[in-house]
């Protein structure tokens, strides 16, 4: 690409915000559209992102005991109706493959894989010993969205992990939804640096099929809410669906218990939209593949400079530097690419830093400079590379505690969700409730039942004027 042909980000993100991660999307390389409507395609520089967070994820459950297996991709449509209201609340999202042998039945691309994986678990579980049964997939699945779609965010095939486990009692299942949501928040905040509400869905929002969900919300700079991961006690309906059962202690058949939890590529989304700015996309330390840039800058001394920016590359190989010393791009060109990319920091070497023995280290947080030794180098990257990490997540923080607000009378709370907050209100939880207040505040829904509950007695449900059983976090999300 010719330098003259290097175009960044063209509008600002608080003047048009879906435009702007249009551009970053597609300018930094993370995306590129299909040529099939709903699909996006993964390029490297965010399937990196992808491949940090499998890795950290694979092994927080690994350490729980959880294996990794893979299922077929298509699903009969027997599996489906096994359990109706599951087979109900994913039917208008199902894609069905037209050719089949003529004697087999009708068939989905997966949406989800409780149907696929529990018809194996039927034949796998026997008795007690059999359990727990921990498995999860890292795969892709298909839901047939009709809404705009957008890069990460909603898109009709998408890339997640799927944990599907088997328990003997009631209380192991529910401890350990909750255990895999605490994985979840750990994984959002201490590696994407995305703060998150951590709660339950309401009944209309829960999984189809499930008896409860747990879920992470968090907020983004545009005022809307997005779901990052959801943990689900699907109680014991999946199981006597499709004829799980097993010989108890008590050597009489009994059902088990089961959950089922996943995040996806959205995660991706939310890093571009949480941290990214007017020059592009900001990367966490945590989950970038390439640490930081070393640009030598040539003005005089050019083979003296080239020399010391790839000892410099040597010297900070454990944080997988790029080395930029491409002859026909000038430096500004240069650190103008790097961060619409993102990469956490940037080392520049010069003759002048030579001559003094050191480098300039540039913050891709705040643009701050810092001229480091060279005797110190390595000590400072990993000191600025925490701070970087620690930074975006403050500022993410702050973002989210200045969307919450809080209402108890109706207009009050339509007037707050029409400033694009995350309202905390009194709700009565009922499913009829939930709808009308969507249809009233053009599209709000409840986002999360908060764990963190203050009291509730005596308060009145913000819509219908009944007795309030919850506080209740209420959105338009993506």
């Amino acid at each position: 690409m010719a330098q003259e042909e290097q175009k960044g980000i063209t509008v600002k993100k608080e003047e048009d915000f879906s435009e702007w991660y249009s551009q970053v999307v597609q300018k930094a390389e993370l995306a590129d559209y299909s040529q099939i409507k709903g699909f996006m395609i993964i390029r490297p520089n965010a399937y990196s992102i992808w491949e940090k967070i499998r890795s950290y994820f694979d092994k927080r459950i690994k350490a729980l005991g959880v294996r990794n297996a893979y299922f077929p991709l298509l699903i009969p449509e027997s599996f489906f109706k096994k359990e109706a209201e599951h087979a109900e609340g994913f039917e208008p999202e199902l894609a069905w493959v037209n050719r089949t042998d003529d004697d087999t039945e009708r068939l989905a691309i997966r949406p989800t894989s409780e149907t696929i994986m529990y018809d194996s678990y039927s034949k796998w579980i026997r008795s007690h010993r059999d359990l727990p049964l921990r498995i999860n997939q890292w795969c892709n699945v298909l839901r047939w969205e009709v809404k705009q779609t957008k890069p990460f965010l909603r898109t009709r095939e998408f890339l997640w992990q799927e944990g599907h486990c088997v328990y003997e009692t009631k209380e192991e299942c529910e401890k350990e939804v909750k255990l895999i949501l605490d994985e979840y928040q750990r994984l959002c905040e201490r590696m994407l640096a995305v703060p998150v509400i951590a709660g339950k869905k309401t009944k209309s929002e829960t999984f189809a099929g499930a008896e409860y969900s747990l879920c992470i919300e968090s907020y983004m700079p545009d005022g809307k809410a997005i779901q990052m991961g959801t943990s689900h006690n699907l109680g014991q309906g999946f199981a006597k669906a499709f004829g799980i059962s097993f010989l108890g202690k008590d050597e009489k058949p009994n059902t088990p218990w089961q959950s089922s939890w996943g995040v996806s590529t959205r995660l991706i989304g939310s890093i571009i939209m949480a941290h990214g700015d007017d020059n592009g996309v900001i990367i966490p330390p945590k989950v970038a593949e390439n640490k930081l840039v070393i640009v030598p800058i040539y003005f005089k001394d050019k083979e003296k400079v080239s020399k010391k920016a790839k000892e410099l590359a040597k010297k900070l190989s454990k944080y997988n530097p790029i080395l930029d010393d491409r002859d026909e791009y000038k430096p500004g060109f240069k650190f103008n690419e790097w961060e619409l990319k993102g990469i956490p920091l940037r080392v520049e070497i010069g003759p002048r830093d030579i001559e003094k023995k050191q480098v300039v280290l540039v913050r891709r947080d705040n643009g701050e400079k810092v001229p480091v030794k060279l005797t110190k180098l390595n000590e400072i990257v990993d000191e600025v590379l925490e701070d970087i990490q620690k930074s975006l997540f403050e500022r993410a923080k702050k973002v989210l505690e200045k969307g919450k607000d809080k209402a108890s009378e109706w207009k009050d709370f339509v007037k707050k969700i029409k400033d694009k907050k995350i309202v905390l209100a009194p709700s009565c939880l009922e499913p009829e409730c939930d709808e009308i207040i969507k249809d009233e505040t053009g599209g709000a829904t409840p986002r999360c039942v908060p764990f963190e509950q203050k009291k509730i007695e005596g308060e009145k449900c913000i819509k219908c004027g009944k007795e309030a059983k919850a506080w209740v976090y209420f959105n338009n999300g993506y």
